[in-house]
């Protein structure tokens, strides 16, 4: 009979072996995301843990993306709905919904909800298509996968610093 290992046991399995990989292979394997009906890219070392969405209490007088906080093992964390706060159609919850906890060196207890996980993609194996958009500092370049797919990537380093992410009260 299999052992069974609970979702938290395996991400931090992940995350150990991931941090056994030599630097460079850590830096070309991103965690894939489906954000609204676009792929995007996101460094796992600044993403802390993915989770299914917990429950949420609405924050009144906040903006449409503000979704509100969720309490995580007793922690209070801010979603923020990505899909939402890029001006796409809001996530409809579901199943495949996810919530990427941000790395607290970053920003504390805030979160992104996503459409789906796309699992990890190499980037090596992909094609840069265009470049990063210097006006937008938190999307970098697009990359083509084998399959034609493209995937923007997410600088959560440089999206957390943004006045417009940062700012959630519509007052």
């Amino acid at each position: 009979m299999a052992k069974r290992v609970s979702l938290r046991e395996f991400q931090e399995s992940v995350v150990a072996r991931l941090k056994s990989l030599p630097a460079t292979h850590t830096a070309t394997t991103k965690l894939g995301i489906q954000v609204g009906d676009s792929a995007w890219l996101v460094d796992l070392t600044d993403v802390s843990e993915v989770l299914p969405v917990p429950g949420m209490i609405d924050v009144p007088l906040t903006r449409r993306w503000f979704k509100g906080v969720a309490n995580i093992r007793g922690n209070l964390f801010s979603v923020v709905d990505l899909p939402g706060f890029l001006g796409d159609e809001p996530v409809q919850l579901n199943v495949s919904s996810r919530l990427l906890l941000i790395h607290p060196r970053h920003i504390v207890n805030s979160a992104l909800l996503v459409n789906r996980m796309l699992g990890l993609r190499n980037v090596e194996q992909m094609t840069e298509v265009a470049p990063a958009d210097p006006a937008v500092p938190w999307c970098g370049p697009t990359r083509r996968d084998a399959d034609g797919r493209d995937w923007r990537e997410l600088r959560l380093v440089d999206l957390v610093q943004q006045s417009p992410f940062l700012q959630v009260g519509t007052l």
